[in-house]
């Protein structure tokens, strides 16, 4: 049994995060900029514009004291001055502040003269209009750069989420089994190129599912060359068991030398299956009729209900050992009535005991821990793994679960002949 994998946002994930962390900070620092830009010039330019107009006072004050005639756009007392402005010249002091001469934009100059004020004028509107187009100007720009700057960072932060997509899926590949998985990335095999964080991490789970393989392949050669070389002495033990007098202590020797052979026989399968080079001599088969069969050939009690009859693509031999591994745990485990149902692809095989123990529900059946039979007695803990071997092996799907009434359930779902189920569907 394997965990899904869950679904990443889009927005939760690091690709989202980053994009959004771009975005926010070209704001900011196109913002800034702007910011900076727009004072510091503006500063400029009204420093030119009051500087200009506070010449043009002092010319006409010159001419005004010379009683020369007016040639410098300045008056004696104008409407239009601000009223900050006159205020201030009144008191005796010169200044100039920014104001608007009949719906023009006017940088005014005016100081004291003869109990009035004298003011210049300066025509402002080509400073405003060189600070409104740099406005825009920066605004625009600031709009390209943000999006340059997010195009090239999302590329860039593509690659590397790609690689780590890919990173994940080896190990998800890894956790389902698949040993062989590597994530090869070429940060890791190329000497010239430079090794970053997420090649570490890389060339880390390949080094992991490496070692781990060649743990396991050494684990299952050990367990295959003990089942192996227990044959030969257990052959001997049970010809000489079969010599014994009749009586009950044979029973009990004979009894026991036949589960150490069938101990050794699952040991052996569950090697062959750990391996993964076991392949299915697959057929199309009628479901029910499987079902009805494997129930007969296991020689167990259990009530066979086809609900819907399904034709599927799969092995005769490796499903009956499925089935009947499922119907022994259920006798063994669980209470009677054992109930295998067939509705479509899909078997389900239901007891009326105590049900799973959690441990198996969370991880799924383990090797050699089992609960107490019903008798008394404790099982190996093989079958079920066998089961989950032989399911895999036939491309079927097998969970376990508990009744709500209570009960064991366990679903065993094949793949469909799809071809041969549209030609009973026509017919």
């Amino acid at each position: 049994m394997t965990a899904r994998p869950r679904r990443v946002s889009r927005f939760g994930s690091l690709y989202g995060k980053f994009t959004l962390f771009l975005a926010v900070m070209c704001c900011v620092v196109a913002a800034v900029l702007g910011i900076l830009v727009h004072v510091i010039v503006t500063r400029q330019t009204v420093h030119q514009a009051r500087t200009e107009a506070l010449s043009r006072l002092d010319a006409a004050a010159r001419a005004y004291a010379a009683g020369e005639p007016n040639r410098h756009q300045s008056a004696l007392n104008p409407p239009e001055l601000p009223e900050k402005l006159r205020t201030m010249a009144l008191g005796g002091k010169r200044g100039t502040a920014l104001g608007d001469d009949h719906g023009i934009a006017t940088m005014w100059a005016a100081g004291p003269a003869d109990g009035g004020v004298l003011a210049a004028r300066l025509d402002y509107r080509h400073s405003a209009g060189t600070i409104e187009g740099l406005d825009r100007a920066i605004v625009g720009s600031s709009a390209l750069a943000i999006g340059g700057t997010l195009l090239v960072g999302v590329f860039a932060v593509s690659r590397v989420t790609r690689r780590l997509h890919r990173t994940a899926d080896v190990a998800r590949r890894i956790t389902a089994g698949d040993l062989d998985a590597r994530v090869a990335d070429p940060r890791t095999t190329d000497p010239a190129k430079a090794q970053d964080e997420v090649a570490a991490v890389a060339e880390a789970l390949d080094a992991m599912a490496g070692t781990l393989q060649a743990r396991l392949q050494s684990e299952q050669r050990f367990t295959a060359d003990v089942a192996h070389e227990l044959r030969t002495p257990l052959a001997g033990l049970q010809a000489s068991a079969d010599l014994l007098p009749p009586g009950r202590p044979t029973e009990l020797v004979r009894d026991r030398v036949q589960a150490l052979r069938r101990l050794t026989e699952d040991l052996l399968e569950i090697s062959r299956l750990d391996s993964l080079t076991e392949r299915p001599d697959l057929d199309a088969h009628r479901l029910g009729q499987l079902a009805e069969r494997a129930v007969r050939a296991s020689g167990l009690e259990a009530e066979v209900r086809i609900v819907r009859d399904a034709c599927v693509v799969t092995d005769r031999r490796r499903l009956e050992r499925v089935l009947s591994n499922l119907l022994a745990n259920a006798h063994r485990h669980g209470r009677p009535p054992v109930i295998l149902t067939v509705d479509g692809p899909t078997i389900t095989v239901r007891d009326h005991g105590p049900g799973y123990p959690c441990y198996l529900l969370e991880h799924g059946p383990q090797r050699f821990r089992t609960e107490p039979t019903s008798g008394g007695g404790k099982g190996h803990g093989l079958g079920l793994t066998i089961a989950i071997g032989q399911a895999r092996t036939i491309d079927a799907e097998l969970t376990f679960a508990n009744a709500t009434d209570g009960g064991a359930v366990t679903t065993l779902v094949l793949p469909e002949d799809t071809d041969e189920a549209m030609e009973a569907a026509e017919g």
